[in-house]
């Protein structure tokens, strides 16, 4: 009979807790860290590799896919009719319209007459106002970005010179924001895909800056995949010395934000020294910068290097820590209502790692209300509310129902 190059059989299938294990060594994730990012022990998660445990329960089951990296449950339990994207990733009306701007080419007529670079940048900084702005922001933007892109594709092909690498320049703006669009969607190839492409368009613009932002994007496609923790700092590091931090604020805030990204792939593994030696780097770009600063769609400063320290301390698993930071961060000011949502969404998670599951639901409706699609889109958030929801919990069964209306969850609450 033949075997593969491990000695194993062809008709070999790993036991979830095999499967656990070679996920979490794959990200470089200790025991420690992974019971911690779920709410259970080192000892639990040793358990289940072990097969002395049996594969949780499917909101704890959708927790630990999302602390290891799975976008697909069937590569965690190997039962091919479990699907991660089925519970936990809710599909946008307009995805099959920008899967369709991503994946084919409008070539258009060689003598067609670009759009100007002017115009066409102005068209990208009203899209990323919608991306920031109150209500429905992925419907707004899903509106805007097929015919975008193409434009932009368009003119990066007709013009020549220093228009042509504005063009690219906004290119790969653009493809950012259809990264974000597409982010907590059941479409991982194309997540990675416009990552990659804003990466190109940022390197033929020969442009430092873009790169930077580039960078920033991709560190997070990787670290949500799980992949390589070196190469996700080290990407960032090589962009920020292309910049000059101490000539302009535009350096100086992409500077931070990479420095950023650093620690949060640190933390992401339990390294804390290095975390938040990173993180304080990151933290003087911002006091640099001063108070009243925000870069405009990046939105790097003081408000979003304090709003990450909650992420920062609760992917450490230091949950007191975590609680703390968001107990005085005032996420009020910062100029983005999807940001606000999304460090509210991480408030919540801070509370979950303490066990007080009024805050938690307290919070998700308040994220809920600040920005209803980055909430109905977060993987946390949809995982705590059925978890919520099946610990019964009378005195927030009401927000519990709330909440699971609102979002689209079903549950038995």
């Amino acid at each position: 009979m033949s075997t593969h190059a491990d000695g194993t059989s062809p008709d070999y299938s790993p036991t979830f807790g095999q499967r656990v294990r070679r996920l979490r060594e794959r990200n470089g994730q200790t025991r420690a860290v992974v019971g911690g990012l779920v709410g259970r022990s080192a000892e639990w998660v040793k358990a289940i590799e072990n097969g002395r445990l049996q594969t949780p329960r499917l909101p704890l089951l959708l927790r630990l896919a999302d602390v290891l990296g799975v976008q697909d449950l069937a590569e965690l339990t190997g039962d091919e009719r479990l699907s991660a994207s089925s519970y936990t990733k809710a599909a946008h009306g307009a995805l099959p319209a920008v899967r369709e701007a991503l994946t084919t080419y409008s070539l258009g007529r060689v003598d067609d007459e670009p759009e100007g670079a002017a115009d066409l940048l102005a068209r990208v900084q009203e899209a990323w106002r919608l991306w920031h702005g109150n209500g429905g922001h992925r419907t707004r933007v899903a509106v805007v970005i097929p015919d975008l892109l193409a434009d932009l594709q368009h003119a990066a092909r007709s013009l020549d010179g220093n228009d042509r690498r504005r063009v690219l320049v906004a290119l790969a703006e653009t493809y950012h924001l259809a990264q974000l669009y597409l982010s907590f969607q059941p479409v991982p190839e194309l997540v990675m895909l416009t990552g990659d492409r804003s990466m190109s368009a940022a390197q033929d613009a020969d442009s430092p800056r873009a790169i930077a932002a580039a960078a920033w994007y991709m560190n997070h496609v990787f670290r949500d995949a799980g992949e390589r923790h070196e190469a996700r700092v080290d990407l960032a590091m090589k962009a920020a010395d292309l910049l000059r931090p101490d000539n302009a604020p535009e350096d100086l805030a992409r500077w931070g934000l990479l420095h950023l990204a650093a620690s949060l792939s640190y933390a992401k593994i339990g390294q804390r020294g290095n975390a938040e030696r990173f993180w304080d780097r990151a933290d003087d770009a911002a006091r640099r910068l001063g108070d009243d600063y925000t870069h405009p769609y990046l939105i790097f400063g003081r408000g979003m290097v304090d709003a990450y320290a909650i992420t920062m301390n609760a992917d450490l698993v230091r949950g007191g820590d975590a609680v703390e930071v968001a107990g005085r961060v005032d996420l009020n000011t910062m100029p983005s209502a999807t940001r606000r949502s999304f460090h509210m969404i991480e408030s919540a998670r801070a509370y979950s790692m303490q066990g007080e599951q009024v805050a938690v639901a307290h919070l998700l409706k308040k994220a809920l209300d600040i920005s209803p699609e980055t909430a109905r889109f977060n993987l946390f958030a949809r995982s705590a509310v059925q978890e919520l929801a099946e610990g019964g919990n009378t005195v927030i069964r009401d927000d519990v129902r709330y909440l699971s209306s609102k979002m689209g969850i079903p549950t038995a609450a």
